[in-house]
């Protein structure tokens, strides 16, 4: 029985982290708990928002579930949620979107987004630059891409096609104006693909491109890769074509360790009234459940939350419906089959 990290949160992160958790029990999942604390919460606490204890947890158990954390300004983190990403060398953000909710603006999305998550801009290296006794006159940031990072993410997309039946890997890239950084990225998964061409199709796109067609016609898209800004961007615009970061699951994966999180904030403004749409991390843990090997599982508890949703049978405030967060799992575990 494989042990995992499980943190609640900020905000609504102990609700919804709860409502998942009790989905789990029902379906039979076959897993042990390893309780820790993060985020603004884990400061009264534990003196940090990333206590070590909570690290060495995910260290020794290698898998956690993670509700959304704020991360407190003056804290020493840019993010809390980028430091552990950075620790255990998470160099792949999965970032699956399906439609669920039937009515909206597009039917039958089915789209990954795997972004490169330890490299490009996001690396923090910047400063400001003092000219005329001014200090900060100007800034500079240095985006970073290295072939090593960009050979595993582009490799990562094309295994992550083939075993999950794929068709297509669409690279998106502004090679056209980054000749260096981007042009190194274009450059290495265009090699990548020549290795997998008998089995998976290849394409490459400038991005503004990319986030018009994703718009206009997001059927052509299958799989998508990219450095870590623009998906990071591109993942929340996807998220948006199925309702929302409330629909959207997220893992990200390393060598070694995986965590699986709720990619909207923690809301605090509506914690603690029982009303937050515990979907996107409902979702996140089946994919934490397809890592440890309870496919099945993973299954159901999908079917499940796609048949309540789509019947109505119970739904959130941000789904057009009044109920909440507890009488949706609840909906879920009746519909577990």
């Amino acid at each position: 029985m494989p042990t995992i990290t499980v943190i609640p949160g900020d905000g609504i992160g102990p609700e919804v982290t709860a409502a998942v958790i009790d989905v789990f029990a029902a379906a039979g999942t076959d897993l042990d708990y390893d309780r820790q604390s993060a985020g603004i919460g884990a400061i009264a606490t534990h003196g940090s928002p990333l206590p070590q204890e909570t690290l060495d947890s995910i260290d020794r158990n290698r898998v956690a579930l993670k509700g959304p954390l704020t991360t407190p300004s003056g804290s020493g983190f840019r993010s809390v949620n980028v430091a552990i990403r950075k620790n255990f060398e998470l160099f792949a953000n999965v970032r699956p979107v399906q439609t669920l909710l039937p009515g909206g603006r597009y039917e039958g999305i089915d789209l990954v987004l795997i972004r490169e998550n330890t490299e490009g801009l996001y690396v923090g290296v910047e400063h400001f630059i003092g000219m005329e006794r001014d200090p900060r006159a100007a800034a500079e940031s240095v985006m970073i891409t290295t072939r090593f990072g960009s050979e595993r993410i582009a490799r990562f997309a094309f295994e992550y096609a083939a075993a999950n039946g794929r068709e297509k890997v669409t690279l998106a890239h502004k090679a056209n104006i980054l000749k260096h950084t981007q042009g190194l990225f274009l450059e290495v998964g265009r090699r990548i693909a020549e290795e997998y061409a008998d089995r998976i199709a290849f394409e490459d796109r400038i991005i503004d491109a990319t986030a018009m067609y994703l718009v206009l016609d997001p059927y052509r898209f299958d799989v998508l890769v990219m450095e870590n800004m623009f998906g990071d961007i591109l993942s929340d615009l996807m998220a948006g074509l199925v309702g929302g970061l409330g629909f959207a699951p997220a893992a990200n994966v390393g060598e070694t360790h995986a965590v699986f999180e709720a990619v909207h904030g923690s809301a605090p403004d509506i914690a603690d009234l029982g009303v937050a749409n515990p979907t996107s991390l409902l979702l996140s843990g089946c994919l934490l459940l397809d890592h440890v090997g309870q496919k099945e599982a993973a299954a159901r508890i999908r079917r499940a939350v796609q048949g309540v949703i789509e019947s109505g049978a119970a739904r959130t405030a941000d789904m057009g419906g009044g109920h909440g967060t507890s009488e949706f799992a609840a909906a879920v575990i009746g519909a577990l089959a």
